[in-house]
């Protein structure tokens, strides 16, 4: 920290005479660090984790539960440097301070290991020596040895012993970027905690979530993150789990920063500038790029976590799509109709009611004639792509999938047990007939099937799941319904469940509801929100087992890359899948759209930071359902919509059940031709976003992007 000093005037003092001057430091407020982060903080409990109580502060989100000076618990010994990086043993000193009055015993003795990977990227782990921790099974890019070299380095490192605390100091500059000698630091089984202090006040990143502002706010603003099945909105957790900012300094310089760790977390900004990191599980595992451009940061950090897949050349048309098509005469006639007014389409999909009653991998009655409407299209040029859940009905009699799944032990299930974890999703229950009029927790009562959750990790899983979606695309039991899709689009994995935890509830009250929460939408409600109970067992492909309160956030990217090898291995070309839930390098196998999303203007604009942020997370495919899905636009709102979502790279106009439609063929000739003249500027410009998308593939370049990286 800077050296204080303090200028006392107005003092009329006799010379000769002895004086005593006494004071007492204060803290600045925007210098206050949260020691209540939980629910409920009051001056006793606050207290009582040996942290002070002021009430008296200078502007709102200021905590009044905040730590004592700069004094910590851990400090650092048998320091060691090298020419590859550092290491040091982390001790805890003193107990008490635990950041959340149910928190675990903090732990005694910590493992540092910093590793000086390139003259650009550097890697520092807080571990536990003596206990191995649950880590993320993620693989980056790393060479097999530390390459950086002492004369060119970027970086240099301080490991600082009492307080302990990790320093990285950019050296053409001598800027410090990371600076965690700060009171909050705390390692313990279900919370740990750390802060920086930023060189600047200018933050970008971390996700999911609607930001209002693609510059973070540092005016003590919390972000929660954890994989929800959650639409678009103000401070609420939604499908992706993306732990990684840039940051520029004050002369213009940026650096990352990525948290490797997938347990639930949130992230608390405030003005001194400043961040602090809670999360529940695993360990500390920071990886940061120097830069020193923005669009470096990006490219460096592509090469750690994976450069972003390089879509089909189709799959940057124009594509259409709505959930609530009556059957598959409904989508051949918009076909013809888009054809007729010559407005460019590519790519046409088909939402979940082409299944019968939701079940994935069958066909409905309705839709029968869609086998033959996919040859069609794809004779006149087109593509066609279709939507898969995870969720798999498990009240059927003669339902393979269901039953090839049992019997390749596919699902996840209760710990010590054989017994399957079922949720409820979209699926149907057989013989009913779902009454639309009835609010929507009693029709989840009443209709929906229990569904099992595949495991995504297990080996078994990928086989059985390959071998589902080839019988989709190459039916063995009558040809003449194979789907020739071209694409896949995953839904619904994070994955979600219209039931929170499940069927009969959650078992295990310290993962569903961990000592600290996190700041994420609907608190209260525990971390099985939305979602199955954090106590299922899953098992990585080699075998270890692994709750899912640890890898939860890892659903959807577990998920994402099988889909990907399985449609090039059936389809022979490149393709696209697009996901719904991600995690770090989910971009090397998939694009992603924006979620479900409302039809508003401010969801329009907002549509754009959205995508200027997965360009940073190196998942540069992407965009929102334009027009919006929930909801019906106006007239002008759609028309707007359309000009900006004709340059989105995923350019796709979607929108919900029973709402009225609004592709460019639904309103009349006017939005037909300016539907067409924009689309025809999209179409003109495709060579040159064909071109950004490989060099995305190639170096990690962005495709949109924010005039700094220019």
């Amino acid at each position: 920290p800077p050296p204080q000093v303090a200028v006392v005037q107005g003092l009329r003092l006799r010379l000769g005479q002895s004086y005593t001057l006494h004071w007492t430091l204060g803290t600045r407020d925007s210098d206050r660090f949260d020691c209540h982060p939980s629910e409920g903080a009051s001056r006793e409990s606050c207290e009582r984790l040996g942290c002070i109580w002021n009430e008296n502060t200078s502007s709102a989100g200021v905590p009044y539960c905040h730590y004592n000076g700069s004094a910590i618990g851990y400090s650092a010994s048998d320091i060691r440097y090298s020419a590859t990086g550092a290491t040091a043993t982390v001790s805890l000193e003193h107990r008490g301070r635990t950041g959340t009055a149910r928190a675990t015993e903090p732990l005694g003795t910590l493992r540092l290991e910093v590793t000086f990977h390139r003259d650009h990227l550097l890697q520092f782990k807080i571990s536990d020596p003596t206990n191995r921790r649950y880590e993320v099974p993620v693989p980056l890019s790393l060479p097999a040895a530390p390459q950086a070299s002492v004369e060119r380095r970027l970086y240099d490192v301080t490991i600082q012993d009492r307080p302990f605390g990790v320093q990285v100091r950019r050296r053409s500059t001598g800027t410090v970027i990371w600076d965690s000698q700060l009171p909050t630091f705390m390692f313990s089984d279900q919370f740990l905690q750390i802060s920086t202090r930023l060189p600047s006040p200018f933050v970008f990143g971390f996700g999911e979530a609607e930001h209002t502002s693609f510059r973070h706010d540092l005016n003590w603003i919390t972000w929660g993150m954890f994989t929800r099945d959650q639409p678009p909105g103000y401070k609420l957790n939604s499908y992706g789990f993306q732990p990684f900012y840039m940051g520029l300094e004050e002369d213009g310089n940026a650096h990352g920063v990525l948290l490797l760790n997938s347990n639930a977390m949130d992230v608390t900004f405030q003005p001194t500038p400043a961040l602090t990191y809670r999360t529940v599980g695993g360990i500390l595992d920071f990886y940061v790029v120097l830069g020193p451009t923005p669009e470096e940061v990006v490219q460096e950090y592509t090469e750690l976590v994976g450069r972003p897949v390089m879509p089909a050349y189709w799959a940057l048309g124009f594509q259409l799509c709505r959930y609530g098509y009556q059957n598959d005469s409904e989508i051949a006639q918009l076909v013809e109709d888009m054809n007729r007014a010559q407005i460019p389409l590519d790519v046409q999909y088909a939402d979940i009611d082409y299944m019968e009653r939701q079940l994935d991998f069958t066909l409905s009655p309705r839709f029968q004639g869609l086998p033959a409407l996919v040859q069609h299209i794809r004779r006149d040029g087109m593509r066609f792509v279709l939507i898969l859940d995870p969720a798999i009905s498990a009240n059927e009699t003669n339902y393979l999938a269901f039953d090839r799944g049992v019997e390749q032990d596919v699902f996840i299930k209760w710990p010590d047990s054989n017994d399957i974890i079922y949720a409820k999703v979209w699926p149907d229950l057989p013989n009913v007939v779902v009454n639309d009029s009835l609010d929507w927790d009693t029709q989840v009562k009443l209709y929906r099937a229990y569904a099992a959750v595949p495991d995504f990790f297990r080996n078994s899983t990928r086989d059985w799941w390959a071998r589902e979606i080839a019988e989709v695309y190459e039916n063995p039991r009558n040809s003449s319904l194979s789907i020739k899709f071209d694409g896949l689009w995953i839904d619904m994995n994070e994955p979600a469940s219209f039931v929170h935890g499940t069927v009969g509830g959650c078992r295990d009250r310290d993962l569903n509801f961990p000592p600290y929460m996190p700041q994420l939408g609907s608190r209260s409600e525990g971390l099985s929100f939305k979602t199955i109970c954090m106590e299922g067992r899953q098992q990585l492909p080699d075998g270890s087992p692994v709750r899912h309160y640890d890898v939860h956030n890892l659903y959807g990217w577990a998920q994402t890359k099988p889909t990907f090898d399985i449609l090039r291995n059936i389809t022979a070309e490149r393709g696209i899948v697009v996901t719904r839930s991600t995690f770090p390098s989910s971009g090397k196998w998939a694009g992603h759209w924006l979620g479900d999303n409302t039809a508003a203007w401010n969801q329009l604009d907002k549509s754009i930071i959205g995508m200027m942020e997965f360009s940073l997370f190196g998942i540069s495919y992407s965009g929102a359902d334009i027009c919006g899905f929930f909801g019906e636009p106006t007239y002008e709102l759609c028309a707007r919509w359309m000009e900006l979502g004709a340059f989105y790279p995923y350019s796709r106009n979607h929108n919900g059940n029973r709402a009225k439609r609004q592709d460019p063929v639904a309103w009349n000739s006017t939005f037909e031709d300016l539907s067409r003249a924009v689309l025809r500027v999209r179409y003109r410009l495709l060579p040159h976003l064909y071109t950004l998308m490989l060099q995305a593939h190639a170096h990690g370049s962005t495709v949109v992007r924010p005039l700094l990286h220019e």
